[in-house]
Parts: structure tokens; sequence; C-alpha cells
């Protein structure tokens, strides 16, 4: 088998199921993969992480290299072993929260100075930095140093985003020296469509091993996110993996699979489960605090085999939160993440049975997807 394989491919869509082989183990596409932002899903146990039906997870070089460090990290065995999972990691390249959490002082084609967000200390990040700290790390799958232009974001602007993700691409390829890594590289352009258009054939002619698209999910709204989408997974390679980074919610996960997409991440699970919103099939979403939950006897879905959903009600999680006890938030993080997993294995049922087209548009159209398209739960925080 090649590194990326398509086993059903939607009549009606582009919609596609994948097996995508890494050094780590295979995971079935399309997938969802949690976030473990320093290192650990937030409360959550590997073990925990692995009955939701996880089978890749998420770290972030940004804060990984400030704290505790990659040379700690290599000393004790690497990302694999400091994290306690044995399974697929992706790891980004910090691009992200460089642009998002810091106070930039210096930004030039060669990469950026800021100061660090915990301590203020200065700290220089480019495209060489950014791979050999992955190259360390040892995640199966890495990303390349972008920039990640704000939206709404004024046309010169993005487009030296765009050029000096091009150039930072092609040194990250150069400076990659980890044979069992995947390198994929990231896509950017905001919602103009010729530069996306121009961004993903420049990328295309490197020949990473996969592809992402970044960049969306910042204020763009659903419909714009969509046709960008649209626009940049086409011209990606039929034989390549397409991931679109930062993109959670139910509905944008639905229709960038309509797309040909074949990998997410997100906070939302994990963030939203900490603040007392659930996600269900039945009734869209739940805020655990409420009192209509009081003295409710019911798991939070029915029929949601998670842990949290095997072992309490609805009246104990609502007291759990009330009380502050931690159980609260873990165990609605737990359900969270078990929600997105069987939303990706329903999703890749209904390709496989040649459905998915009909079942998407009745999600998107009447289901509780559609009432959850546009809460702004959470910003991207991937």
């Amino acid at each position: 088998m090649s590194v990326f394989e398509t086993a059903a491919q939607d009549k009606n869509s582009s919609a596609r199921r994948g097996v995508l082989c890494t050094a780590a183990g295979r995971i079935q596409t399309p997938a969802f993969m949690p976030v473990g932002t320093a290192g650990a899903v937030k409360g959550v146990t590997p073990e925990q992480l692995k009955r939701t039906g996880a089978e890749i997870v998420l770290a972030n070089t940004y804060h990984l290299m400030l704290r505790p460090g990659v040379d700690c990290i290599e000393k004790l065995g690497g990302l694999h072993k400091f994290m306690g999972w044995d399974g697929p990691i992706l790891t980004d390249s910090g691009g992200y929260q460089v642009f998002s959490l810091n106070q930039l002082t210096r930004i030039d084609d060669d990469g950026v100075e800021f100061a660090s967000h915990i301590d203020g200390a200065r700290v220089y990040l480019d495209a060489a930095v950014a791979t050999d700290i992955q190259n360390r790390l040892g995640a199966d799958i890495i990303m390349c140093f972008d920039e990640c232009a704000p939206w709404p974001c004024e046309r010169a602007k993005l487009e030296k985003a765009v050029e000096r993700t091009i150039r930072w691409a092609g040194q990250c390829k150069q400076n990659h020296r980890n044979s069992g890594q995947m390198l994929f590289g990231i896509s950017q352009g905001g919602t103009d469509t010729d530069l996306r258009r121009y961004c993903t054939q420049e990328l295309v002619k490197m020949d990473f091993a996969g592809y992402a698209i970044g960049g969306l999910s910042v204020g763009e709204g659903h419909d714009e996110m969509v046709r960008t989408v649209e626009v940049t997974a086409g011209l990606l390679p039929e034989n390549k993996p397409r991931y679109l980074m930062g993109v959670g919610m139910p509905a944008d996960i639905i229709a960038a699979v309509r797309a040909g997409v074949d990998m997410f991440d997100c906070v939302l699970p994990t963030r939203n489960g900490r603040n007392a919103f659930a996600f269900t099939w039945s009734e869209g979403y739940l805020r655990m605090r409420n009192s209509v939950h009081i003295d409710d006897g019911r798991p939070i879905e029915a029929g949601c085999d998670c842990l949290c959903c095997s072992s309490y009600s609805r009246a104990a999680i609502r007291h759990f939160f009330n009380i502050g006890e931690m159980l609260g938030p873990i165990m609605v993080s737990v359900h969270n993440l078990r929600f997105y997993q069987r939303l990706m294995a329903k999703i890749r049922q209904t390709i496989e049975q040649d459905q998915f087209e009909r079942w998407s548009r009745q999600q998107l159209e009447e289901g509780p997807f559609s009432r959850l398209s546009g809460e702004n739960t959470s910003e991207n925080g991937c």
C-alpha cells in the first residue's frame, strides 16, 4: 500500500474514504484529530482518548518549544513517549500561534522574531528552525512554516503572506532531515481565489507528502470558507491527503468532506467540554450548567457509548460543574471527543455506502448540524 490510498469515492460529490499510513500506524479518513496543545489533550488520558476512537492527535510546536523545550522532550525519548501516546502524532509548525498570540518585533522574508507570551523573552523562528524542532520532536506528520494572515486582510499584505508561505515551504522541504516523517505544505491566501490558486499550485510543484488548507475559520463565515475549500481542494493531487486546519464545527466538517478534505483538527470538543457545552446528535447542543438538568436521570446522549454517557446522568454532570468538581469538564470533554469520532465514522460509512451526498445534505439542511453551523462557540485554536 502507498502512503495514502482512496478506498471509496462518493459518486455525487468529492467526498472520499481513505487510509493514511504513518510510521506509528494507519489512520482511517476522513479523520478528526483531537488537539493536545502542550503534549496532552486537556484532562483526558491516552487510554480514554483511544476509547473515543481517536487514531491520531495533534501537538503544538510553538507551545512545546517554549515549555518544556525540544531538548527536554528529545532527552526523554521523543514526543510519543513524552505524551504517552503510541499512535500517530501531527505537529504544526507554530506559524499560527506566532502570528496570533504574540507581539511581533520583526518579520521579514527570512523569519520572525517575537516576544514569548510566557515571559516576554525574545524568540526567533524561521522555516529551518521550525523544521528542525519538528524533526527532533519526532511526530509522524509535520507542517511547513507559514504565515497565517488575519481576516479581513488588505490585498498587499495577503500577497506578501502568500509569497512568504511559498518561500518558507521550499526552505522547510530543503531542511527536512527525518525520513520517517511526512512533511505537509500549507496553502494560504485567505478567501482570495486567485491567491489561493497561485499558492496551491506552487506548493504542488514541490511535491509534498500531503497538503493543508490554512488560514480559514478566522471569521470569514461558513459560506466563504466552503467556497475557498472547494477551490483549493480541487487543485490538490488525488493521491495525497488533504488537511483543513483548525476547522471543527460539524457543519463545516461535513461541507469540507464534500469538497474532498480528509483530515481535520480543532479544540472545540475539549474547550467546549470544559465549559459545560455538550454536542449531541438528537438535540444539537446542551449547556450542562442549566437548571433544566437538575434532576434529569438521562445520559447526555441516549445510545452514546462514551465513558460519560455510560456512567453519569445529566443531573450528576450538572452537579459536578456547579460545585467545581473536575470530573464534570473531563467527562463532557470525553463525550464530545466521542461525538466527533462517531461523526467521522458515520461520514466514512455513508461514503462507503455511496449515501454521503444525500445524508450530508439532510444533516446540513434539517439536522442538528444546521443549528450548530452558526454557533461561534470557539475561536480557531489549533
